[in-house]
């Protein structure tokens, strides 16, 4: 008798990206949606929202795998082709950052055009997309296991943390980020920052009430 084989994702497909859509298969099957949940079936997919798709590594196809929620954020802001118009911030980028050891259930995406926040499925989280202007910002590259993008250097995430501390609804996660993160911080570049983007005011409030 021969041997199950599990399904698994063609390549030509995880060359579009690893967190995909239905859409992203045009051209590669007739009825991406079928295909879709036959490979979710079998488990080379993890559905992450309604038509957000995950691909399962090849050595995890078959457990209870689960992707950490920034390269969740970061993968979903990046599908569909939008590779350079997306930067995890703020919660997302402190937790990047080893500011905030804990798991939260927010994530926090700069974009380029406007967003609705996405509640994901597989887990009790939600993404939330704030429209920024990305060439206003600090970034650095940032390698996650679904998707290699940009994420908010550490003294640009101070900044927007301090400006807006309850973005994602978590303050005193925001507030925990930002003493870890002012030690590491270059401040003669923190506060450059500020100048650039109308924000020295609130920089040096902070500053002022280090202990």
């Amino acid at each position: 008798m021969p041997s199950y084989a599990a399904p698994r994702v063609p390549g030509d497909l995880i060359r579009r990206g690893r967190v995909l859509r239905p859409a992203d298969a045009a051209g590669i099957y007739a009825h991406p949606r079928p295909e879709f949940r036959r490979l979710e079936e079998g488990g080379a997919l993890r559905r992450l929202a309604s038509g957000l798709y995950a691909v399962v590594p090849d050595d995890l196809v078959g457990t209870h795998w689960l992707p950490d929620l920034e390269s969740v954020a970061l993968g979903v802001a990046i599908s569909g082709g939008r590779s350079n118009a997306a930067a995890l911030m703020g919660i997302s980028a402190a937790r990047v950052h080893s500011a905030i050891p804990r798991t939260i259930n927010v994530a926090t995406v700069a974009v380029t055009h406007h967003r609705r926040n996405l509640e994901l499925t597989d887990r009790d989280a939600e993404i939330f997309f704030v429209r920024r202007d990305l060439d206003r910002l600090d970034l650095q590259r940032q390698h996650t296991e679904l998707a290699d993008g940009w994420v908010t250097t550490i003294e640009q995430t101070v900044l927007d943390l301090i400006s807006r501390p309850d973005l994602g609804g978590a303050p005193d996660a925001a507030e925990e980020a930002v003493s870890a993160l002012l030690i590491r911080s270059d401040l003669d570049l923190l506060r450059r920052l500020a100048d650039q983007q109308h924000r020295r005011s609130t920089v040096e409030r902070a500053l002022k009430a280090r202990p």
